[in-house]
């Protein structure tokens, strides 16, 4: 099985950004067009694509629906959302609009009965967010950190049927430091679910030694800031990520 690389498209305001370290305030805007940037992604070759509503992830509910939808419309390949989704009624539209795949992360930790839920209701489309700040998950945007490890909420769900954990490593994202290679492939090793990886790719070699590791569990690859400034260039990723 080939590493899936995704591009990523962060939501804020109706605009294109990369946050550096989760922190809303340090936003870089990339464009006004979302939908637009979506069409790029897949003339390079992409089939899947990350889009997050980092607005909806700290208002608990959709805030760049428009957005999303226009996305959707457009992008012809499976688009993979999160962001501020916690009701049974959020994951059902998202499906129904024809999301691929919805990311279940605060109410993950918070509520683990309603992943387990809406994992049985929607079989290979639910993925749980793992997001960490020094090994320990973060919630609510990444505004706080929990008591809970991350192998330790990765287990609760072994048994629940969720397509994938998206294990982020919030102090390096958005800053090109290079993927937490190590503590993703020691997460796909703990559990039996497959494991995306994100946060600080910076270049073709990230790709590549994640997709060393597809045996060992390793999922996808997330990646964004990387691409919109050019230290990736997303054909050669692609390539790279199928041909290991």
């Amino acid at each position: 099985m080939s590493l899936i690389v995704f591009p990523a498209i962060d939501l804020k305001q109706g605009q294109v950004v990369r946050l550096a370290e989760g922190d809303m305030a340090r936003a870089t805007v990339y464009g006004d067009d979302p939908a637009a940037q979506a069409m790029l992604f897949a003339e390079a070759g992409a089939e899947h694509l990350h889009v997050v509503d980092l607005d909806g992830a700290f208002a608990g509910q959709s805030v760049n629906g428009d957005a999303v939808r226009a996305i959707v419309a457009r992008f012809p390949g499976h688009v993979q959302l999160g962001g501020g989704i916690r009701t049974a009624q959020a994951v059902e539209a998202w499906f129904d609009l024809g999301v691929a795949r919805v990311v279940i992360g605060t109410a993950a930790l918070e509520n683990p009965d309603f992943v387990r839920d809406m994992a049985a209701a929607f079989p290979g489309g639910i993925v749980v967010a793992v997001d960490a700040r020094d090994g320990m998950v973060a919630t609510k945007g990444w505004a706080e950190v929990s008591t809970v490890s991350v192998t330790d909420m990765a287990r609760r769900f072994e048994d629940a049927g969720v397509a994938a954990l998206l294990f982020t490593d919030v102090g390096r994202d958005g800053l090109l430091k290079g993927c937490n290679v190590a503590a993703t492939v020691d997460l796909a090793r703990a559990v039996d679910i497959p494991v995306i990886a994100s946060g600080g790719v910076k270049g073709i070699g990230d790709i590549h030694m994640l997709a060393l590791h597809t045996r060992d569990g390793v999922e996808g690859v997330i990646t964004g800031r990387a691409l919109y400034d050019g230290t990736l260039d997303l054909a050669a990723a692609l390539s790279v990520a199928r041909a290991a």
